[in-house]
């Protein structure tokens, strides 16, 4: 069934018959962008042995290394619609993107696709339970709209088609400490507007900066409660073409003088693409990541708060670089974009240990919700997963969805207000398949991997040799179209393309 909104005013009481008895434990969300999984050493390691059937990239991790010693490692979490704007729209409401708003990556050519006003996100539910919200970083899930703070009537910049946003207070959803941007790639150049609207240019790498921010909140916060803190850091998110501009040199001399050879130890990687030598920028900024996350990991252990704080280490989605030839980095069903990074350390309630749960973007908001007694909205269309994670429960999803949405036509003024659905997929705990279509609805191609015997996705499966599979997986995907609502179960997409199977 169609779930509506839960409109805001509420909130008013769901803060009443949630508000705290004792002092919840604090949220630390810390999301880079475009963070392959692989992109971690310590999948390598005989204690994480078998969890993964591909090899961790050739990287420098010792603080996530250790972290997931801490931690519940999700193996097979994925980000339902892998791009930056719909994840962050899922992950902040519990909805998918027709529900949410966020079907896109948002820029000013696509007016409509925007985080909802009246979506009622996990920090509106927190700030109503009591937590003390706080935002740092790339947010990127609002249209650009015409209202710098400092130029009212006009976008943040010159650029067009503007990408960058400004976010009012009236559109932050219950985070009341603000130090954020909507989306600009100038890792060395960023800037940032803070809860007053006024806009910063630090001139300094910005995971540097930004990990000093939350360091700042964490010493200036409220003691009296608890914290929602969310850190979105850009990099490892393209460019990363020179050092001095795109990483800091400090950890691209890990990775300088490492042949191409060394550094692509998987087997689909096409090493002749022009991209290729952008893996040493890359794994650049994921040591940098790594080693300021581990600051702010400190920053706790110093103030006693390690022991009440939820710790999530996470990406939006991932990075191809250079798999199957692609030059598309992001928005695929290939696992290295699928599968993302997900580390939850909670200690003394969750018990470290490796997972293959299948997690969805869509699920983190009610999980993280209900692991710190707060009320779900009945807007929220993921699962909650608690249970699984404090190990009281065994029931769990037999299947992921996936999603890829494209522009749709454009109108007489070149906006697209309409997207199409291009592709579906489902993720289950062997294989992965993808049905994708042409624009005039026809099918275009079925693919279908055993991520078991073919962890690098080589090998296509044709599914008219595997009928009883293929049923199988059809039927699951069937399922998760009607359970979500989407598009292809509303319009018949799905009936027509089973049609002409």
């Amino acid at each position: 069934m169609r779930k509506e909104p839960f409109i805001l005013p509420a909130l008013s009481l769901l803060a009443a018959s949630c508000a705290p008895k004792v002092q919840q434990p604090n949220i630390l969300y810390v999301f880079p962008d475009q963070f392959r999984n692989s992109a971690m050493a310590f999948w390598n390691d005989p204690a994480f042995e078998g969890a993964q059937r591909w090899q961790a990239d050739p990287v420098v991790t010792p603080r996530l290394d250790a972290f997931a010693g801490e931690s519940l490692v999700l193996s097979r979490a994925v980000s339902t619609c892998p791009l930056s704007s719909p994840y962050r729209g899922m992950f902040l409401t519990g909805m998918y993107p027709e529900r949410n708003g966020v079907i896109s990556n948002c820029m000013a050519e696509r007016p409509d696709n925007t985080l909802r006003e009246d979506a009622v996100c996990i920090s509106d539910v927190l700030s109503a339970t009591g937590y003390q919200c706080a935002y740092i970083g790339k947010l990127h899930a609002e249209v650009p709209m015409k209202n710098d703070p400092a130029h009212p009537g006009h976008f943040v910049s010159e650029r067009r088609p503007e990408w960058d946003a400004y976010t009012p207070p009236e559109r932050r959803h219950g985070f009341s400490w603000w130090y954020s941007y909507g989306t600009f790639d100038e890792h060395h150049n960023p800037h940032y507007w803070d809860t007053e609207g006024v806009r910063h240019d630090p001139h300094e790498f910005s995971v540097t900066h930004e990990t000093g921010k939350a360091i700042e909140f964490l010493r200036k916060r409220d003691r009296r409660r608890p914290f929602f803190l969310c850190v979105a850091y850009n990099p490892p998110h393209s460019p990363y073409q020179h050092p001095g501009t795109d990483c800091l040199e400090e950890d691209y001399a890990h990775y300088r003088d490492l042949p191409l050879s060394r550094l692509y130890v998987r087997e689909n990687a096409d090493t002749t693409m022009a991209k290729a030598p952008s893996i040493r920028p890359y794994f650049s900024n994921v040591t940098s990541v790594d080693r300021h996350f581990g600051m702010i990991l400190d920053e706790l252990q110093r103030q006693g708060l390690d022991r009440n704080t939820i710790v999530v280490f996470t990406s939006d989605h991932g990075e191809t670089m250079c798999s199957h030839g692609t030059a598309d980095p992001k928005n695929s069903i290939w696992t290295e974009s699928f599968n993302v990074p997900f580390l939850l350390r909670y200690p003394g309630r969750i018990a470290p240990r490796v997972d293959s749960l299948l997690l969805s973007s869509v699920d983190i908001m009610p999980t993280l919700l209900s692991l710190v007694g707060a009320k779900i909205p009945p807007s929220v269309e993921g699962k909650d997963l608690s249970d699984v994670f404090l190990g009281r429960s065994e029931v769990r999803p037999e299947a992921a969805l996936y999603l890829r949405n494209v522009n749709g036509e454009a109108d007489p003024d070149g906006l697209y207000r309409h997207f199409f659905g291009v592709a579906r997929g489902i993720r289950t705990a062997r294989y992965t398949m993808e049905v994708a279509i042409r624009r005039d609805g026809g099918l275009d191609s079925i693919q279908i991997y055993d991520d078991w015997l073919d962890p690098y996705q080589l090998h296509n499966i044709d599914y008219r040799e595997v009928p009883e599979l293929f049923a199988s997986l059809a039927a699951q995907l069937s399922a998760l179209l009607e359970e979500s609502n989407d598009s292809w179960y509303r319009d018949g997409t799905w009936d027509k393309i089973w049609k002409q199977i």
